[in-house]
């Protein structure tokens, strides 16, 4: 079996590896390099886990103009997971077989964020779908599903390398069915979808006047990474994590209620301690010890 692999983050390292061991990669494809450390490019995840395996790698801008190089490769087996791109129907035909792997229990959550969304809105259990490429976004059919329980410790990075397992599991036990057409896929359910888009820069910032839950929960689904923040001063505070806090005063939300041995906040219901934060430029830190000395926040003054 000769595959042509698409994938970015380090969501699909382990589903790269994993096929890899078993069968030919013929390409790997991934996004360009964007993110930079120092004034260099640093390689995306699956482009260097490709360098790694000595596997062939392009990076092109528009998976369009890579129509010449996917043919060269003469696989008839595509597999996608959390690439980044629409993959169009010229490039999808090139194809016999196209299998997604998708981090949501589809339709719930189709689009480019289901991870961070499924924690954002505070559900309990979500999973993995291998599912056929089509050309609508995540429309496609339903090979196989595995669920997961969301712990409550859950964020979205530990949710992304559990998943990346999962589904590299996942995908490993139904490919071979799915080639010899022995599994061939159950339509979705469009009326039961969901849309999980891509996190906005907007989203990041921490808006007090929202329940605590609500709070916890957009902290739970940007962590680590970008992180969820609190604006003072023009300072970004970065959260990486925070509890609930049961508290009944009058206190308008936004309202710092202690800052001995915690950072307290009183919220739109109650109030949130400050478990993991971040100053810009420091390294990552408790909230008690950044209670020790730290001048950014006085009891009684209110942040928006």
């Amino acid at each position: 079996m000769r595959i042509v692999f698409m994938g970015t983050p380090e969501f699909a390292c382990n589903v790269l590896s994993g096929l890899n061991d078993k069968y030919e990669i013929a390409l790997v494809i991934s996004q360009p390099n964007r993110e930079k450390k120092k004034g260099a490019l640093i390689p995306t995840p699956v482009a260097n886990l490709a360098t790694e395996l000595g596997l062939k790698l392009i990076q092109p801008e528009k998976i369009a103009n890579a129509y010449s190089d996917i043919l060269e490769a003469k696989a008839d087996v595509l597999v996608s997971a959390a690439y980044g791109q629409y993959i169009p129907s010229k490039i999808l035909n090139l194809f016999k077989y196209k299998i997604n792997v998708h981090g949501s229990l589809l339709p719930l959550h189709r689009g480019g964020a289901p991870i961070q969304r499924c924690l954002i809105n505070g559900d309990t259990k979500t999973g993995v779908t291998i599912m056929e490429m089509a050309k609508g976004l995540d429309t496609g059919k339903i090979y196989s599903m595995a669920e997961y329980q969301i712990e409550d410790d859950d964020n979205s990075t530990t949710l992304f390398e559990k998943l990346s397992v999962i589904g590299r599991d996942l995908l490993l036990n139904t490919i071979e069915d799915i080639v010899s057409d022995k599994n061939l896929g159950i339509p979705q359910d469009d009326s039961k979808s969901t849309y999980s888009k891509n996190i906005e820069k907007e989203e990041e910032l921490i808006k007090l006047n929202n329940t605590s839950k609500n709070i916890v929960n957009q902290i739970r689904g940007l962590a680590m990474t970008p992180g969820a923040y609190i604006n003072v001063s023009n300072i970004n505070l970065k959260v990486y994590k925070a509890s609930i806090r049961e508290y009944s005063g009058n206190e308008l939300p936004g309202t710092i209620l202690s800052i001995k041995k915690e950072i307290l906040i009183k919220t739109k219901d109650g109030a949130i301690s400050l478990e993991l934060v971040q100053m810009p430029g420091k390294k990552i830190i408790t909230g008690k010890e950044f209670s020790n000395g730290q001048k950014l926040f006085t009891v009684g003054q209110v942040l928006e």
